[in-house]
C-alpha cells in the first residue's frame, strides 16, 4: 500500500494530482470520475466578465502548444451564481483560479469566493497584467507579487496557492515575496511566453501575436523552476509544464514539488490525469516507498548532502 494524502498548505489532498487551471471543466466527468483527482482547479475567474483575445487562440508546434487564450469568461458573479453549483456535485476539494487586473480587484474577488460555499482554496494567478504597473504580469517582481498576495490573503482566511510566471529573471525571489506575503503554497508555473509565425502569410499563428507555451518541450524549464523554488522557501510546490506521464511527475516531485497539475496532456488523453496518478502508484509500489511524500525533494542538494551524512 502507498499512502497518497498530500498536505498543501491547509488543505488535506487525498493525492497528489491535479488539473492545471484553463485545461479542465465539470464536462470530464463524462469520461472519468474526477472524486479521484486530489483536488479540482477551475480555469481563471476574472471580477468582470471578459471577451477575451483575438482569434485564432491556438497553435499547435511541435512537441507542444502556444495560446493565447485571454481568459474569456462571465465574470465572478456568474461564476458564483451559475458555475459553483455544478462544481458542488463533486467531493474533491475546488481550487479556484483567481485573476485580476489590480490589487484592489484581487482582494474585492478574494472577499467574494471567501463566503462562497463550496470553495476549498484560491489559485491566485499573478501570471496576469497588472494595469496599475503599465500592464506587466504581478509575477515578473517580487514586489508588485507580494502586493498581489498580501491583499488576497487579507480579504480571505482561505488556503492561497499562487502561480509563478516562468517570464521572470529570479523567480526564486519572486517565490520568498510571495512566501512572505502570506501565500501558504505556490504553483510553479504558468506558461512561457512564446511565438509561431505562418511563413505563406509572414504573421503570427495567434491573432494576439505571442502565447503561452506548454506542453513536452516546456517540461524541463517548467523543472528547473521548480526545483529554484523548492530551494528558495519552505512552503509547499505544485509542479506544472510538460507533465504527460507518471515518470513526469515523479522528476518533478524528486525535484521538490507535493504535488502536480497535468494541463496540455488532458488535451491529447482526457484521462491523463488518472494515468498519472495509477502510474505514481505504481512506481512508488516497485521502489518499495510506502509514501509518496518520500519522492518530495529526493533530488534537492540539501537531500543528497543528509543521504551522504
Amino acid at each position: 500500500m502507498v499512502r497518497l494524502a498530500t498536505r498543501i498548505g491547509g488543505l488535506t489532498l487525498a493525492n497528489p494530482v491535479m488539473p492545471a487551471s484553463g485545461t479542465f471543466g465539470p464536462e470530464l466527468a463524462e469520461v472519468m470520475d474526477l472524486d479521484r483527482l486530489g483536488a479540482l482547479v477551475t480555469k481563471s475567474v476574472t471580477p468582470e466578465a471578459r471577451t477575451g483575445n483575438a482569434l485564432p487562440r491556438l497553435a499547435e508546434t511541435e512537441n507542444g502548444l502556444l495560446n493565447s487564450i485571454g481568459i474569456p469568461g462571465k465574470g465572478l458573479a456568474h461564476f458564483v451564481a451559475q458555475a459553483m453549483p455544478e462544481w458542488r456535485r463533486f467531493r474533491a476539494p475546488l481550487v479556484v483560479s483567481l485573476s485580476a487586473p489590480s490589487v484592489a480587484e484581487f482582494a474585492r474577488a478574494a472577499a467574494v469566493l471567501a463566503a462562497t460555499p463550496g470553495v476549498a482554496a484560491i489559485e491566485a494567478n499573478i501570471s496576469c497584467p497588472n494595469l496599475e504597473e503599465d500592464g506587466r504580469a504581478f509575477a515578473m517582481l517580487p514586489e508588485t507579487a507580494a502586493a498581489a498576495v498580501a491583499a488576497v490573503r487579507a480579504a480571505s482566511a482561505l488556503p492561497l496557492w499562487v502561480k509563478l510566471s516562468p517570464n521572470t529573471a529570479d523567480i526564486a525571489a519572486v517565490a520568498r515575496a510571495c512566501e512572505a506575503a502570506g501565500a501558504e503554497a505556490l504553483v510553479v508555473a504558468n506558461t512561457i511566453l512564446g511565438l509561431a509565425i505562418d511563413i505563406e502569410t509572414a504573421r503570427p499563428r495567434l491573432g494576439a501575436g505571442m502565447g503561452g507555451f506548454s506542453g513536452p518541450a516546456f517540461k524541463p524549464i517548467a523543472l528547473r523552476l521548480v526545483w529554484q523554488c523548492a530551494q528558495a522557501v519552505g512552503i509547499p510546490i505544485i509542479g506544472v509544464g510538460g507533465i504527460s506521464t507518471a515518470e513526469d511527475a515523479v522528476e518533478f516531485m524528486m525535484a521538490g514539488a507535493s504535488a502536480v497539475q497535468v494541463g496540455t496532456a488532458s488535451f491529447v488523453q482526457p484521462t491523463a490525469m488518472l494515468d498519472v496518478l495509477e502510474g505514481l502508484v505504481a512506481f512508488c509500489a516497485r521502489r518499495g516507498i510506502t509514501d509518496v511524500a518520500q519522492l518530495v525533494g529526493m533530488a534537492l542538494p540539501a537531500r543528497e548532502r543528509l543521504a551522504a551524512e
